[in-house]
């Protein structure tokens, strides 16, 4: 950091296992990776290129390089692996993933049926490749699923090899663990903290005020997803306390 200054939390370093921020490229280009990446590298652990946009992205093997000789790891959203998997290309998928030096992926089932049992075969035979990040959680907002499905459907996702399970709340933050106004389903996660470790869990959080849910609950190192590279300076301010929302935090009151 730039300064000394007392009554910091203890905000983990990276490599980190925990506090992670997972940023979604959602199309940046070769120059905007290489300018996010001057000033946010300390702070990002891991790149999603957003939903199925690597296939559209002009230059991606350049792309993912650069993040890669940044050392953070960058996979593909979890819609690219639905649309593989709809197609009966499974195998294509691993294929792809081998060429481009990919070795974290996302095993998601927001957009097509999967019976669960089958999701957590492609978990399984995945973790083989690298390190899995399964997303539970329906991108229907008309789908509600139950806390006590929420748990059940993450800790067998754990249990078949992934590494971390992510709370899906879509880019715009109005789905899943949120209500339509963006509004946190509050009693839905404190029961999943209940029964799942917060350090196995990414929030996806867009929003302000739902990372601040986050950081106010868990603390400063709650792992939090689908940040928009600008906002990645700021959220680590008030991970911190270093923004009017969380300074309060970690002060000794006394």
């Amino acid at each position: 950091m730039n300064f000394n200054l007392s009554q910091m939390p203890d905000r983990t370093v990276k490599p980190r296992t925990n506090g992670l921020t997972m940023v979604m490229d959602k199309g940046l280009s070769i120059q905007e990776v290489k300018n996010f990446l001057s000033i946010s590298t300390p702070h990002v652990d891991i790149v999603k290129l957003g939903f199925g946009t690597s296939y559209v992205t002009p230059n991606l093997r350049e792309k993912i390089e650069i993040y890669q000789q940044a050392n953070i790891p960058i996979y593909f959203g979890g819609t690219l692996f639905e649309a593989f998997l709809i197609r009966n290309q499974f195998e294509d998928y691993i294929k792809v993933i081998q060429d481009y030096g990919i070795t974290y992926m996302e095993v998601s089932d927001g957009s097509i049926t999967i019976p669960h049992a089958e999701k957590c075969g492609y978990i399984e035979k995945l973790a083989n490749y690298g390190t899995v990040l399964s997303e539970v959680g329906s991108k229907d907002a008309e789908h509600i699923i139950p806390p006590y499905k929420w748990i059940e459907l993450m800790r067998a996702e754990l249990e078949a090899g992934a590494t971390y399970v992510i709370a899906e709340a879509r880019e715009s933050g109005n789905v899943g663990i949120y209500r339509g106004s963006g509004e946190v389903r509050e009693g839905l996660v404190q029961e999943i903290l209940t029964q799942i470790p917060s350090e196995k869990i990414i929030w996806e959080a867009p929003q302000k005020a739902q990372q601040l849910y986050f950081l106010e609950l868990i603390g400063c190192n709650a792992n939090l997803g689908n940040l928009a590279p600008h906002e990645v300076i700021a959220l680590e301010a008030m991970r911190v306390g270093l923004r009017g929302d969380t300074f309060q935090l970690f002060l000794d009151k006394e």
